[in-house]
Parts: structure tokens; C-alpha cells; sequence
């Protein structure tokens, strides 16, 4: 072990709120903060010409043109662009971002999109279409995550009911913000907190940040699971809801939700499942065999979950369903202005006016597909997956996190695996990396049931691993990247690093 690797694991036995004050302090030395714009500064360029491919190939406009271009000329740029990025997701080079893929498929939602472009659903005397549209993807949504048995024998206004957003964030904050407002109006709670395990994903940060919630995360166990006993010892009397993923995104694996959400239940508190990822999969998987625990509205724990249509539920990007356990408890979601002079105003969700023409693509995906659709999919979807998840385990060295079904988190014994990464990233494979540990992940999807992708995965997978192994000294160029965002003690110099990365996306 080196100096700067001895010093890092000695720093990350610090309490964080420590460190945090630590790192305040020697940002404010002039000698020290300049060396870390320099060093960061230095990083940034080396990326900035991968984030702006397209600089001296295609006309740049930062300001508006004095006459505009013509149709033909502006549709000709944009089919060139096209072409220059699709080949990679459309061969399955890709983890996760584009689920479905097929030609048809997206021909059929492009004039589902053109037909309905003008419509929105805030004005809803001029597009009934656009809220019958949203009622049925909300009512399909929830039938196929438990609403029929959840609904069994209760009134109307207890049944699962639920509304679209723009996303899986959109969906879980939508969530977040209705339990803050919830438990304020029903049992006082001014300091409201949501407990969620380590995995759960970034948009519950989010919405703790711009909802005043406090965050507290509880670790996972070594099945890379929510741990419910350090669950337990979380709560308090400020919290409004438990968190559990199915699958998490990092690792794929399916918390407990049963014992979670029942935990959640007894204490008279909310449980949001989060199955942005697996709504559209896991009820497919299990009508196929596949081992899948309770994780929906079958559960009476269960008060919220999120599904996203646009992942594998085949839709454009993006839309998603928030789902509820009752109008009582959705009606936190809403906003009203009833004393505005324009007239009164309400909105469902966040935005106000919102794409109709994204809704009836949602709902033209599912009723094109239909059960038989989504259990074929789901077939190939996981079968694939069994082949690359046994092929990497049959590779000396590698291993895979967990017991996942289709997002196959991997890592390895005795080579960097940041390095994998980067070598299959130059032979055209686009994966996500982990840390924490150290991790990459692959999300399968209809790409990769294509014939021989995964096999193609697993050639190129073990040509890297045997290239690492016997190149050790090999830095590359963002391997060393994804090693101090899993490293390094100071977070906030990663937080900055990732602001003046967003940055160098803004610039024309």
C-alpha cells in the first residue's frame, strides 16, 4: 500500500461532519485551492473533447441566426447526428438507455408523438384524449403491480391510484414531497426524515435537498440487500417513510420489501417501493419462474411506488408512474392556487403544462405490447442475462455482486477493474462503473437479446481482463477518475469536480 492510498484509508475512518470542516478549512489556502483548480482544470480538458465531438464538424449557434435555416437543412444536421450516435445502442453496446430499440417499434411511437404534439394535459376541455390516456397508463400500471388484490373489498377512494411524471426522479420526489406534506398535516411533524439503505438511488438525496427532508442512510448487507435490523434502529419519531429498491440500480439485487415494508406498516409510517427499474420486468419474471419476492401493492405496507414507462416499459423517454395507496394520500401530491387573479390553477405534478404527446406514447406502448409482449421480452431479456452473468463467473479473477437478475453488477479479485471498464470501452462497450465497492455494471435489455451480443459481451470482457492483467501498469485515462470517486475522503472536491463537469456540458 502507498503513502496517498494509506493516507486516504486513514482519512475515510474520520467521521464525515469532521472531514467536512477539515475540508472547508484547507479550501481556504490559497496555495492548496490552487493547486486543486489546477489539477481538476487539468482533468476536465482531457474529457472535454469526448463531451463535444461535434466542434469543427457541424455549424455552432450561440447566438440565433439572422435569417432562420431552412427545414431540409436543419432535418438533414440532425439525421447526420443521428447517425454518427445510434450505431453503438443499436448493436447492444450499451448498459441500460435504450430498452427496447427496434426500428418499428420507434417508428410507431414517432407517429403516435407527431399525431398528438400539440396536445397538453393542463388544458383538459381541449385534450380529453391526453387525461384518458394518463388514466389508463396509471390504471394498467397499477393492476400489473398488485392494485386487483390491494383493492379487494376496500372503498373506491382506497384504491391504488397514482399520476405520470417526466421520470423516475420526478416520481420518487413527487412521492417524497406528498409523505412531507402528509405527515406535517396529519401528525406534526415539522422535522420530517426518510430512512434508506446506501443503495438507494441519488433521487431520494435529491428530494431530501429541495424538500427539507433529512436524509439518513443505513448500509447494506453482504447480499448488497437493505439491512433491516440497522433499518429498525434508524427510525424516529421524525420519520415519514422507509425506502426500499426492486433492484436497486448499483447492484440489481431486490431489498427485503416485504420485511421493510411491514416495518414500515407497525410504525404507522410510509414505505415507497422503487421499481423504476424492475416494474415493467420483475411481475414478468415471476409468471415465468423466476424467483422473485413480494415487492408491490400486495404488500399493505407498500403506500407508494414507481415505475418507469420508459425504460422497459418501452415508452419514448420520458414518462414514468407514481403510484399511491389511496386519493387521501395522492392528494399530498397536488397543488392549488385558488386566490390568483388569472383564475384558480392546479397542477398534479410539477410541471404544468406537460407533452400529451409523451402520455399517448406511453399509453400507445403499452396496449401495443400487451402481457404477451412483456413476457416475451422479459423471456429473452432474462435468458440473455443468465448467459453473460454465468460467463463472467466462468472468467479467473471475476465475480458477480449479489444474486441479480438483469442488472449484473461484477468486479474482480486481482485487477483494476476501473481498467476493465476502460479497455471495453474502447472496444465500443458503454458501462456503467460503480464504487463502494468497486464495481461496473451491465443492465440488460432487448440490445443485448440480440443474436450474439452476449457472447460478444463475454469475448471482449475476457480479452480485457487478460489485457489488464497482463498490462499492470497501465494508468489509462478514466480509470483513475472512477478510483478517487471511490477513494477519496474529501467529497466535496468530487461534488465540485462533478459541478465544473456540468459546466463543461453547458459550453457551446
Amino acid at each position: 500500500m502507498d503513502l496517498p492510498e494509506l493516507g486516504n484509508n486513514l482519512l475515510n475512518r474520520v467521521p464525515p461532519r469532521l472531514l467536512s470542516t477539515a475540508e472547508r478549512y484547507l479550501k481556504n489556502i490559497p496555495l492548496l485551492r490552487e493547486r486543486l483548480e489546477k489539477e481538476t482544470d487539468s482533468m476536465l480538458a482531457g474529457l472535454e473533447g469526448g463531451l463535444k465531438p461535434y466542434r469543427g464538424q457541424t455549424p455552432t449557434f450561440d447566438t440565433l441566426p439572422s435569417k432562420g435555416l431552412s427545414r431540409e437543412d436543419v432535418l438533414k444536421q440532425m439525421e447526420e447526428l443521428r447517425a454518427k450516435e445510434e450505431d453503438r445502442w443499436k448493436g447492444g453496446y450499451v448498459s441500460g438507455a435504450v430498452y427496447h430499440g427496434d426500428s418499428g417499434h420507434i417508428d410507431f411511437l414517432n407517429r403516435v408523438y407527431a399525431i398528438n404534439s400539440q396536445a397538453n394535459p393542463l388544458h383538459a376541455d381541449l385534450w380529453p384524449s391526453a387525461t384518458k390516456f394518463e388514466a389508463e397508463v396509471v390504471a394498467m400500471t397499477a393492476h400489473m403491480l398488485g392494485a386487483a388484490e390491494a383493492n379487494a373489498g376496500r372503498a373506491p377512494e382506497e384504491h391504488i391510484c397514482g399520476a405520470l411524471s417526466s421520470g423516475g426522479t420526478e416520481s420518487i420526489m413527487l412521492a417524497m414531497k406528498t409523505y412531507r406534506d402528509w405527515a406535517h398535516d396529519t401528525k406534526g411533524i415539522t422535522r420530517p426524515e426518510m430512512v434508506a439503505p446506501s443503495s438507494a438511488h441519488p433521487a431520494f438525496d435529491k428530494a431530501a435537498h429541495y424538500f427539507g427532508i433529512k436524509m439518513v442512510r443505513v448500509p447494506v448487507g453482504p447480499d448488497y440487500r437493505a439491512d433491516v435490523k440497522a433499518t429498525r434502529k434508524a427510525i424516529t419519531r421524525n420519520t415519514i417513510v422507509l425506502i426500499g429498491s426492486a433492484p436497486g440500480f448499483p447492484h440489481g439485487v431486490i431489498d427485503p420489501i416485504e420485511e421493510l415494508s411491514e416495518l414500515a406498516r407497525k410504525r404507522g409510517i410510509g414505505f415507497h417501493t422503487d421499481a423504476c427499474l424492475g416494474g415493467f420486468v420483475l411481475p414478468w419474471a415471476r409468471k415465468l419462474g423466476y424467483p422473485v419476492p413480494e415487492f408491490d401493492f400486495r404488500l399493505p405496507g407498500v403506500t407508494t411506488m414507481s415505475a418507469d414507462t420508459h425504460k422497459f416499459g418501452y415508452a419514448a423517454k420520458g414518462t414514468s408512474v407514481v403510484l399511491y395507496r389511496g386519493t387521501a394520500l395522492r392528494s399530498h401530491q397536488y397543488f392549488t392556487a385558488t386566490e390568483w387573479p388569472g383564475g384558480i390553477y392546479f397542477s398534479p405534478t410539477f410541471s404544468g403544462s406537460r407533452p400529451g404527446a409523451l402520455i399517448a406514447a406511453a399509453w400507445a406502448s403499452l396496449v401495443s405490447t400487451g402481457e404477451e409482449g412483456y413476457l416475451d421480452a422479459t423471456r429473452r431479456i432474462l435468458e440473455a442475462a443468465d448467459v453473460i452473468k454465468r460467463g463472467i463467473r466462468a472468467i479467473p479473477g471475476m465475480h458477480v455482486l449479489g444474486e441479480p437478475l438483469f442488472v449484473i453488477a461484477f468486479g474482480s479479485d486481482d485487477v483494476n477493474i476501473y481498467k476493465v471498464m476502460e479497455h471495453m470501452g474502447e472496444k465500443g462497450w458503454s458501462l456503467n462503473g460503480l464504487h463502494k465497492p468497486a464495481a461496473v455494471h451491465l443492465c440488460v435489455t432487448q440490445r443485448h437479446t440480440q443474436p450474439g451480443v452476449a457472447e460478444r459481451f463475454l469475448e471482449d470482457l475476457k480479452a480485457a481482463v487478460e489485457h489488464v492483467r497482463a498490462h499492470p501498469e497501465e494508468k489509462g485515462t478514466m480509470a483513475p477518475v472512477y478510483g478517487m470517486a471511490g477513494t477519496v475522503p474529501f467529497r466535496g472536491l468530487l461534488s465540485d469536480l462533478l459541478k465544473k463537469y456540468m459546466d463543461l456540458i453547458y459550453k457551446v
